[in-house]
């Protein structure tokens, strides 16, 4: 069948070490994020913090990050991809071991901004690593693995933030994420650069030993550094000049697009603030930590399933799928806080529409935001393209972050989520109209089938029909 996935079983294991160890830097970020809403029940309450400075000290990490995307395109043209996720991982022990001891809340706000730059490296070049490394009849579900690892990251903080609950115990909470920190540098010395920069960078010859160990004996490497070469040759001097080039336009859309509405749909909301709102509606403490490690085992979960079906059904189809299940559940926990004072069974409700849209929106949107941008941006623009797309994702996150409990406490609970419903869908019609299917194409295929006049979205789905590869005109 057209597109199907290719078996895993015959590829080295070097491709597989590859994705799993990057991808630490995925559930560094998933932890870091993650350990604030637990983190926030009792710092707030050791440093008497107002909702607003709740708002700041969350929100620090997603500025930092932001600096952190920016800037870890370009630093990774210049120095290799691997180079800068060991550097991210560096920063990330760091920045934990410094809120972990941070004295006042500036100083909280000031390591968290640390962290945030690590987070934000970590988004823009962990997904380009492993998307240059891998082949494309498996390349989705690797890709997946770094959302995969960010939702055990997030899991793993809910767990902590639980068995740590208590005054005081948010500096360990902070402190533990040096670990993997560690494990992640230590981990990506032992890897390969990225072939495709490589070639960029002039080393050809280290380029095919690198995709000699990443592909099976039957794989025509020397095709493949041909295909990388014919595009190398058109990078300019200036990527992010070439940013504004018309042919380029489409999968930009796409890919911040993609980036904005997986922030707007509300996804970190829930992830933030989750046992705050619960609190404030009537939920004890311990029920709403557990409910918290709830949703990190939904998003685990959904990882899983993503990382299974994304190869499978393909990028565009499952959004096109699940999004509006994910608007009906989002809806439906909008609706479930009408009455303030909040009954048993209206609880009950409130969790499972809970659950529902992190299952939901973690298998579709989350599984494809961190895939699609490096598959679908070209070769001379995939570092500073995909760092914009990670700085569009971190400014609507923070967005999301410093609006969200002000909204809750000014127009309520029902209306705050409603908002969000309505993201939802609308990012169904986004991707009906704008996102294309780059299931089971090389990035080489992908980068021709945007080089040629028409819409880029047809361009790929013709491809799929034809079972051809895509020849430029």
């Amino acid at each position: 069948m057209s597109g199907s996935p290719a078996p895993t079983s015959g590829h080295p294991r070097l491709v597989h070490a590859v994705a799993a160890t990057s991808a630490l830097g995925g559930l560094l970020f998933g932890y870091d994020t993650g350990i604030i809403s637990s983190a926030l029940l009792f710092l707030s309450r050791d440093f008497d913090l107002s909702s607003r400075e709740q708002e700041f000290v969350v929100s620090a990490i997603l500025v930092g990050a932001m600096v952190g995307a920016l800037g870890g395109g370009a630093l990774s043209n210049r120095f290799g991809r691997r180079r800068i996720v060991m550097a991210v991982a560096v920063v990330f022990g760091a920045g934990a071991l410094a809120a972990a001891l941070a004295p006042d809340t500036a100083s909280l706000i000031a390591a968290r901004f640390v962290l945030g730059l690590s987070v934000g490296g970590a988004s823009a070049m962990v997904p380009v690593y492993i998307a240059e490394m891998s082949p494309p009849g498996i390349r989705g579900r690797l890709m997946v693995l770094f959302q995969l690892m960010v939702a055990i990251g997030q899991l793993a903080a809910y767990v902590c933030g639980y068995l740590l609950a208590g005054t005081g115990g948010w500096r360990w909470m902070f402190a533990l994420a040096a670990i993997p920190a560690l494990v992640l540098v230590v981990g990506m010395t032992r890897l390969p650069e990225s072939p495709r920069w490589l070639v960029e960078a002039g080393r050809v010859e280290q380029a095919r030993a690198v995709l000699a160990r990443l592909r099976r004996p039957e794989d025509d490497v020397d095709r493949e550094i041909a295909d990388i070469h014919a595009l190398q040759d058109r990078i300019p001097s200036n990527p992010w000049r070439e940013l504004r080039r018309g042919w380029i336009r489409p999968a930009l859309v796409a890919a911040l697009g993609i980036a904005m509405f997986s922030q707007l749909t509300g996804i970190n909301a829930v992830v933030y603030y989750a046992p705050t709102v619960l609190t404030d509606a009537g939920f004890g403490d311990s029920v709403a930590l557990l409910t918290g490690i709830g949703i990190g085992v939904m998003l685990v979960a959904a990882g899983i399933a993503g990382t299974l079906l994304v190869d499978r059904i393909g990028r565009r189809r499952i959004l096109l799928l699940l999004m509006p299940g994910s608007a009906l559940a989002m809806g439906v926990l909008a609706l479930s806080f009408l009455p303030e004072q909040t009954s048993v069974t209206q609880q009950w409700v409130i969790v499972a529409a809970l659950f529902a849209y992190i299952g939901l929106n973690g298998v579709s949107m989350q599984s494809v935001v961190w895939l699609l941008g490096p598959e679908i941006l070209p070769l001379a623009v995939r570092g500073p393209a995909t760092s914009l797309a990670a700085l569009t994702l971190w400014g609507f996150d923070l967005l999301i972050a410093v609006t969200a409990l002000t909204a809750v406490n000014s127009i309520g609970r029902t209306a705050t989520f409603g908002i969000y419903a309505l993201m939802n869908v609308a990012c169904i019609v986004f991707v009906a109209r704008y996102v294309p299917e780059p299931k089971g194409r090389s990035l080489e295929q992908i980068e021709q089938a945007l080089r040629r006049p028409g819409r880029f979205v047809r361009e790929l789905e013709e491809l799929d029909r034809d079972d051809h590869p895509v020849t430029a005109r």
